[in-house]
């Protein structure tokens, strides 16, 4: 059933301090509308619930790619097909490409944005899983002023977040990952475009001689919220890999995650694509002299 076109509002804001404004002003009466793409599933379906929204799509200040002082900073405005064309990115932070490319068809690419998948709080999306892994913060803005949140401490539970009412993500700030680091992602579902994840799998490794130093392991659609490993990352850590390695890391991710029976799959079958994905990236390590 089709929601009722009339019966929602919607107003564009001419600069951010106005868009902040109606938040200050307002809050849990107004929302933010950037791409849209969550908001017309709910629409189509006549499940769209709030009914006062305000576009920021055309708020410069909120988009693009730069670097300073050795981060990046990505605006939260920035679509997925502009994380897939920016050589920043694919130099440095490569899972985000990766990501963005398993994000929806091309119209979806297009119109999502960086800042609507972290604010909408799934822990099926596609692109948090490398922003944990690249030990992201978010920049949060109101009219009172600014602050920076972990990425690890943004989600508070399913569909939950450490923003306030009166906020709105205005950035994704990034530190390079160190040289030499090997980059992992992979994203299972049903079909291999345009699917919801079952499982999302990104991870980051560094090496120390022949050992394994800073690992950084996250994973999508095994928890209620996109999960960072930090138990299964300290087994791995310091560690040649091998197959006792391979086998103690694999038992511990299984102990970490917590996925669910739903309708996409199964939390054993969850469980035990994990755990292949965790041996395929390891297994890669092992054949690259790690």
């Amino acid at each position: 059933m089709r929601a009722y076109l009339p019966s929602y509002e919607l107003v564009v804001p001419r600069t951010l301090d106005e868009a902040l404004a109606l938040l200050r002003d307002g809050p849990g009466v107004w929302r933010p509308f950037a791409g849209g793409t969550d908001l017309m599933v709910l629409l189509e379906a006549g499940k769209l619930e709030h009914r006062k929204f305000f576009s920021i799509r055309h708020l410069s200040e909120l988009r693009g790619v730069g670097e300073s002082d050795g981060r990046v900073r990505i605006g939260a405005l920035t679509t997925y097909t502009g994380v897939r064309r920016s050589d920043l990115l694919a130099r440095h932070f490569p899972l985000l490409g990766l990501a963005a490319r398993e994000t929806g068809g091309i119209a979806i690419q297009n119109r999502g944005t960086v800042g609507g998948n972290i604010a909408n709080a799934s822990p099926a999306a596609d692109t948090p899983p490398a922003l944990l892994v690249y030990g992201a913060e978010v920049e949060l803005v109101s009219a009172s002023g600014a602050r920076r949140v972990p990425y690890s401490e943004f989600h508070t539970g399913y569909k939950r977040t450490v923003m306030r009412a009166d906020e709105l993500i205005a950035a994704v700030h990034l530190p390079r990952p160190g040289e030499g680091a090997r980059h992992y992602y992979r994203k299972v579902g049903t079909r291999r475009a345009q699917a919801i994840s079952k499982v999302c799998f990104a991870a980051l490794a560094e090496a120390v001689g022949d050992a394994l130093g800073e690992v950084r392991i996250a994973l999508g659609s095994v928890a209620p919220v996109v999960l960072r490993c930090p138990r299964t990352e300290a087994v791995l850590k310091g560690r040649r890999v091998d197959g006792e390695l391979l086998r103690a890391a694999s038992e511990e991710l299984a102990r970490e995650i917590t996925p669910i029976d739903d309708l996409r799959s199964t939390a054993r079958y969850r469980t035990r694509v994990a755990r292949n994905l965790l041996g395929e990236f390891l297994s890669g390590l092992s054949g690259r002299g790690v």
